[in-house]
């Protein structure tokens, strides 16, 4: 089992932008290096192991920060996780930067996650927390 956290907010994975002039498609630059800082929190959490292969499970909890406009009494509810982020950076979006910034660094390619959950809550200290874990084979059917 490999588990980190990656401090400060979380960044979703952005459409790629096309420059009309020249055809180019390109990733935004705050993408790029939200990727790369979960690269770096991986690789620090690998600490020289070999890439995990076959199955994978991951599981990301995002704490995003109480928005400061809100009442004492909402912020308490917030952060004792009664009330929820719903607004941007979607679950979906998030999980795919995470994913693609793990390629390579935790795993050959995304392809191995056959299951993967991701929570959004509320916190004072924004983060991210990764787990990425071995997936049990066998008939679950069965």
């Amino acid at each position: 089992m490999i588990q980190f956290t990656v401090a400060g907010v979380a960044v979703g994975k952005q459409r790629v932008r096309f420059v009309r002039q020249t055809g180019r498609a390109y990733t935004p630059e705050r993408t790029l290096n939200y990727e790369a800082r979960i690269a770096a929190a991986g690789q620090d959490a690998m600490n020289g192991r070999p890439l995990l292969e076959g199955p994978l499970r991951l599981d990301v909890d995002c704490y995003a920060v109480v928005p400061k406009s809100w009442s004492k009494k909402k912020r308490a509810d917030a952060l004792a996780h009664r009330v929820r982020p719903t607004g941007k950076p979607d679950a979906d979006n998030l999980l795919k930067s995470i994913s693609d910034g793990l390629n390579l660094v935790i795993w050959m390619d995304d392809s191995q996650i056959v299951n993967a959950q991701v929570r959004k809550w509320y916190s004072d200290a924004p983060r991210v927390e990764i787990t990425v874990q071995q997936e049990p084979t066998g008939d679950i059917f069965g």
